[in-house]
């Protein structure tokens, strides 16, 4: 009788990603930050079921009524419950995070391992295009792009993402410097292996630990970044329950109803938090000098 087995191509992944998830549990502040980010993705998924109002539904005899039995988060202005607009947001903050992550994360990774593997004239132009990306600060930057772009969530997405990829590409590049002089890059370039196969799959996913920690990492700024542009109207449009637009709209009456900004901002600072503390568990758990 034959035992089942799982194929040898999962039995890789699943290995590594079993020790990786055992190294972020043994540690609590990393522990917390993977919890945060779970219930983060499972908030955006149940978000019908689990908010107790419409998120948009005005209803003005109950406008900044304290948070109590029935509104646990208080309402807002217009009679919007908080906590079901605070719930229905985690889907449009995990919106922004998924897309930025999926266009910076590769961007970055080419242009990075691209720039330190030709050198020369390459590594010049890519380098100094990505220095002028980062003598900017990222919300100024993205406040221009937006400026010309227009207002609007998706707008901002495109504008965050233009300014996210510059410090994965230094990342990749100082990566892909230590690799493109080692022994096994260089018999894949004595067996006739070409630039871009030798980038793409021997390189790269050299890379790719130290990226995805830096992603992990840059996405509190950019959950700051995306309240930002909120919170100054160039954002999420009303009425969409983005945080920083919450806070927005709420900053008139903040001195007599503290709520409508205590909670989208403890949302904000919770989040960012938890990227912040599993980035750091993801640094630790996937360095091999902590192993």
């Amino acid at each position: 009788m034959s035992n089942a087995r799982v194929s040898p191509w999962f039995s890789g992944p699943l290995k590594g990603l079993g020790a990786v998830l055992k190294r972020l549990s043994s540690d609590p502040s990393s522990c917390f930050g993977l919890a945060v980010v779970v219930i983060l993705v499972l908030c955006a998924i149940l978000a019908p079921w689990i908010a107790t109002h419409d998120p948009n539904l005005v209803d003005l005899p109950n406008a900044l009524r304290s948070p109590d039995a029935a509104n646990w988060f208080g309402t807002d202005e217009l009679g919007r419950d908080i906590y079901s607009r605070i719930v229905h947001g985690t889907r449009i903050t995990l919106s922004i995070i998924t897309l930025v992550s999926i266009v910076v994360g590769p961007v970055g990774l080419l242009v990075g391992t691209t720039a330190g593997y030709f050198g020369g004239w390459c590594d010049t132009v890519m380098m100094r295009i990505t220095d002028i990306f980062l003598s900017f600060p990222g919300l100024i930057l993205s406040l221009a792009f937006v400026a010309a772009l227009g207002a609007g969530l998706e707008n901002a997405i495109i504008a965050i993402a233009l300014t996210s990829w510059p410090p994965i590409a230094r990342l990749a590049r100082a990566e892909t410097l230590t690799f493109r002089s080692a022994d096994y890059i260089s018999a894949s370039r004595m067996q006739g292996a070409s630039s871009i196969r030798i980038i793409t799959k021997s390189i790269m996913p050299m890379c790719l630990p130290s990226v995805l920690v830096r992603i992990t990492l840059s996405m509190a700024t950019v959950i700051l970044t995306a309240a930002g542009l909120g919170f100054l109207g160039l954002g999420a449009q009303p009425p969409l329950p983005e945080w920083g637009a919450m806070i927005a709209t709420g900053r008139r009456y903040m001195l007599d109803s503290w709520w409508l900004v205590a909670f989208p901002g403890a949302a904000i600072l919770i989040v960012s938090l938890a990227f912040n503390l599993l980035g750091d568990g993801l640094r630790d758990a996937l360095d091999p000098k902590q192993r």
